[in-house]
């Protein structure tokens, strides 16, 4: 029954614990190995998520640029602050209108481009709006904005709306890349692992190839000569899982004190801080899940040759 069960693993996990005992510096080393291959994917995966609530709650005050045609009379021109409110809705708009003059009167005192601007005689300016719209906090949001400039083009006499922030899309694609990238790294990377794991069984089931060709003859099954290789294989994904979550936890320490620096110079408060303990169970419960991966096709493959 159900001690029965119990207590064939704990011989299992026990015999496992006797051979590692044997020979501790290999599987030790093999830990270390395994642990620098998670180390890579961990701290990836350990960066986007102190970037994600940054990226998520980005208050950005979007502006949308409506610049009109240049022969757009001056009443319609004014006439279209109504249209434009329709179209921005519910939203909190500040709706600024910037006559033509006021813009080239702008320009002048701001590059020193009087002298340029002088020998073109006409004012070749638009007349324009600035729709300062509500900070959004999501890209689903951000989405919303574009299709307002979109409305915003069809309006009669206007020439073009430029929506100013397309550095927070920038970010969420870039974010998305980086994701991609710490798929493929992590992937190649347990592939790395299990074939780590691997190794170090083949080797351990040659070093007992006379001792389960024993047990065979006194009639062990073949499920009892395999258990003990899948917790080793189990153990060293584990251990190393977890030298790795230690090694990218202290790598945080160093990091956060260049990054307070350079958050200073924007009066942020930002600090890299480790997962939360259920991921990082997760990121644990992967480790091992690669070494038993490892394990298992091992005993498949050289074991089963023992017979």
């Amino acid at each position: 029954g159900m001690r029965g069960w119990f207590r064939q693993h704990r011989f299992a996990l026990g015999s496992a614990l006797i051979h590692l005992r044997k020979s501790p510096g290999g599987f030790l080393l093999n830990v270390v190995v395994v642990a620098i291959a998670l180390s890579l994917p961990f701290a990836g995966l350990t960066m986007l998520d102190n970037v994600r609530p940054m990226s998520e709650q980005m208050s950005v005050d979007p502006e949308i640029s409506v610049f009109l045609k240049i022969d757009t009379p001056r009443e319609q021109a004014v006439a279209l602050a109504g249209e434009m409110r329709k179209i921005v809705g519910q939203q909190k708009a500040k709706i600024v209108f910037i006559p033509r003059e006021q813009a080239l009167d702008t320009l002048k005192n701001k590059n020193g481009l009087a002298d340029v601007l002088s020998t073109l005689g006409d004012n070749p300016l638009p007349d324009s709006y600035v729709l300062k719209l509500d900070a959004f906090s999501s890209a689903s949001e951000a989405q919303d904005v574009d299709a307002v400039a979109e409305q915003l083009r069809h309006l009669p006499g206007v020439e073009s709306a430029q929506v100013d922030s397309a550095w927070v899309k920038r970010l969420a694609a870039l974010l998305g890349v980086l994701r991609l990238v710490l798929l493929l790294l992590a992937i190649t990377l347990g592939v790395a692992v299990i074939a780590v794991v691997f190794n170090t069984i083949r080797l351990q089931v040659m070093q007992q190839r006379d001792e389960i060709s024993i047990s065979k003859l006194i009639g062990a099954t073949d499920t009892f000569i395999h258990r003990p290789f899948y917790y080793t294989g189990a153990l060293l994904g584990l251990c190393a899982g977890a030298l790795a979550l230690g090694a990218v936890a202290l790598a945080l320490q160093p990091l956060n004190t260049a990054i307070a620096e350079f958050a200073r110079l924007y009066a942020s408060e930002f600090q890299l801080v480790p997962l939360a303990p259920l991921p990082m169970a997760g990121l644990l419960a992967v480790s091992a899940g690669l070494g038993l991966t490892g394990a298992f096709l091992c005993v498949q493959r050289h074991l089963a040759r023992l017979n």
